[in-house]
């Protein structure tokens, strides 16, 4: 069998990584990124996460630029970039310009223009500019109103479901103990709408107000321009401290304990699970949610397989129902609690949502006609008699907190999350993990103390409340929006997933679920799901997600140990109390080899998931067990999106 590439075990594809140029002014730097900017800082620390003329399509997703004619001019004090764009499909175009400068006194300036080639049918044409959250969220800053009136504001502390800032002219805040960043955005009126709603580790500010309709067309040979500005106050005698050159890990009290961990069951993915079932069982799942909608599940027998496959898979049985009907929802849950009656009662518990909320209803605009959701909940009380009950939604955390449902009809509140909204790259799936906190604190801000879950989740989009659909991947990119996301494949899936559920354990979430078992969102190949590179010919078919899968489930229910890194965006970590003795996992959540410090602890030994071990850890579900050899130091080296496992 050949050896899969480098690219293969880690990301799930021979895409080629992005190109990233670090453009340098002094103690400005940015990094150059398809076009935009990235990480935007002054003597290494971050002012913006990222400033970015972007174009998006009618269902939200976001052109990739052709750039043409690209100029970078570098000199000790000064950078300039200049390009030119066109972003396309098979019925229309528009071309833009673009001009770049950076200053060694931090000033920068990005400007474009931009024509439509054909009317253009659009989501959005112009500047994003993202600040980040840590440092930032609940800090004060300064608001200029596009008439020029400035005044105190704060970014929010918890997540704001509507957009906190509207009208927006220019934004200051203090990125670092006396030091002042201007950011001003010329050209249009901005609003900010806080993307932690999405997952993402920004607030995102942006032209063209949600209020107004939505696609709109750009008329052939309409122009737009745009621009923004930054500009640096520094305060006599303030310093940047530098950045540790190292991740220290630190461990806290146990605190709760270690949720349990599932994964998803849809009809689409019955015949892979069924043929997989032997296998998915040894990865231990807690729970199997099982996904009834209507529409996609149209006969008794099909539940029925869903349901006979679900107790082969082990752990509980979770039934997740969508309510097509309007006016005889009542009628409609009754039945289906007779049928699931008459095929045993096998849930355990019954997450339940109308229809109308699997979608997006933006700020301003109208809801859709809904059944109320007390009369939803009453319903499946008497449907499901002792039954835990969650409600909530089935799309994503932004749509929970528009519509926060009446909890004190509910056991459980339940929402999934989404890891690529806006942007597609690596960086931005793991940065990501950066918002979970604060959606972990939203939500207890407003469930009254109930229990929550979180899921399915998973790096690729299980449903798309935003358009028809989630993207298509024919070309296995790395893309917003996909269902089918290389990444889950290969050893990224399970440094992220690891990360994920560090979070939300932290964040005290009472269950976990996370993707699939087979198909685009799961954790081991099978036969019929395509040509999947390294995975096609092994034997077992074992993604590197399913070992860390395995290895967290077993700990459902074991006192939780938090450990704190003190570079949590590099590195993420999780202990436990196994039988009264600690056990810790580690993820590198990048590309690069990074060094880990740990505590004085009595942990002896110590297995590795990553690009050595790839092809062993495809075909033995036991390989972190069978790798496992002692631990000899305190500082340890991880190689790109590792995961660690450390025992006493």
């Amino acid at each position: 069998m050949p050896t899969p590439s480098r690219n293969i075990m880690l990301f799930g594809t021979d895409e080629p990584l992005a190109e990233s140029l670090l453009l340098h002014a002094g103690p400005l730097s940015a990094e150059l990124e398809e076009g935009n900017l990235r990480f935007i800082r002054l003597g290494g620390r971050e002012m913006l996460r990222a400033v970015s003329f972007i174009v998006r399509d009618k269902n939200w997703g976001t052109y990739r630029p052709v750039i043409s004619n690209l100029q970078v001019d570098q000199e000790p004090g000064h950078f300039r970039v200049a390009y030119d764009a066109v972003t396309r499909d098979a019925v229309q175009s528009l071309r833009y310009r673009v001009r770049i400068e950076g200053s060694d006194d931090g000033t920068l300036v990005f400007a474009a223009e931009g024509e439509a080639l054909t009317d253009f049918l659009t989501d959005r044409v112009g500047f994003v500019v993202l600040h980040p959250i840590d440092g930032v969220s609940g800090r004060p800053c300064t608001i200029e109103y596009a008439d020029g009136r400035a005044e105190p504001g704060q970014f929010p502390g918890l997540i704001n479901p509507l957009q906190p800032m509207l009208n927006l002219r220019a934004l200051t805040h203090e990125f670092a103990p006396g030091h002042k960043l201007t950011c001003r955005m010329e050209g249009d009126v901005f609003e900010m709408e806080d993307q932690r709603n999405w997952t993402d580790a920004s607030y995102k500010t942006y032209s063209r107000p949600l209020a107004l309709p939505w696609p709109y067309t750009m008329a052939k040979g309409e122009r737009v321009s745009q621009r923004v500005l930054l500009s640096v106050a520094i305060e006599a005698g303030a310093t940047l401290a530098p950045a540790p050159e190292r991740a220290l890990l630190s461990l806290e009290p146990a605190s709760g304990t270690v949720p349990p961990l599932g994964f998803g069951l849809d009809p689409e993915d019955l015949p892979e699970t069924r043929q997989a079932a032997a296998r998915l069982r040894l990865a231990g799942p807690r729970h199997v949610l099982i996904g009834y909608d209507p529409e996609r599940c149209r006969d008794r027998a099909t539940l029925a397989a869903l349901i006979e496959t679900g107790r082969r898979l082990g752990g509980e049985l979770w039934l997740e129902a969508v309510v097509r009907s309007l006016d005889a929802f009542e009628e409609e849950i009754l039945a289906l609690g007779r049928t699931v009656q008459e095929l045993g009662s096998p849930f355990t518990t019954l997450l339940i949502s109308p229809a109308p909320d699997l979608k997006c209803t933006l700020p301003g605009s109208p809801w859709p006609p809904c059944p109320p959701l007390e009369d939803v909940y009453r319903a499946a009380r008497r449907a499901f008699p002792g039954v835990r009950l969650g409600g909530g939604t089935f799309a994503f955390f932004t749509e929970l907190n528009r519509k926060r449902p009446p909890v004190e009809r509910l056991d459980m509140v339940t929402f999934t999350t989404i890891a690529l909204m806006h942007a597609g790259d690596d960086r931005s799936a793991t940065g990501g993990l950066e918002a979970l906190p604060y959606i972990a604190d939203t939500v207890r801000s407003f469930i009254q103390g109930k229990p929550y879950h979180v899921g399915p989740s998973a790096i690729g989009m299980r449903a798309n409340p935003y358009g028809e659909a989630p993207m298509a991947n024919p070309d296995n990119l790395r893309q917003a929006m996909n269902r089918m996301d290389p990444r889950q494949r290969g050893l990224f899936a399970a440094a992220w997933s690891l990360g994920f559920f560090v979070r939300f354990t932290q964040g005290a979430a009472s269950a976990i679920t996370l993707g699939a078992g087979t198909g685009d969102l799961g954790l081991l190949h099978t036969p019929g799901s395509g040509s999947l590179p390294g995975y096609a010919d092994r034997a077992g078919g074992l993604y590197p997600v399913f070992h860390v899968f395995k290895g967290l489930s077993a700990l459902a229910g074991m006192p939780a140990v938090p450990v704190r890194s003190s570079r949590p965006r590099e590195i993420l970590a999780l202990g436990a109390l196994v039988a009264g003795k600690l056990q810790v996992w580690v993820a590198n959540l990048t590309a690069l080899p990074q060094q880990v410090e740990l505590p004085e602890t009595d942990l002896l030994h110590i297995s590795s998931l990553d690009e050595h071990c790839f092809l062993a850890a495809a075909s033995d579900p036991e390989r972190l067990t069978a790798g496992e050899h002692p631990l000899a130091g305190r500082v340890l080296d991880l190689a790109p999106y590792a995961v660690l496992r450390l025992r006493a």
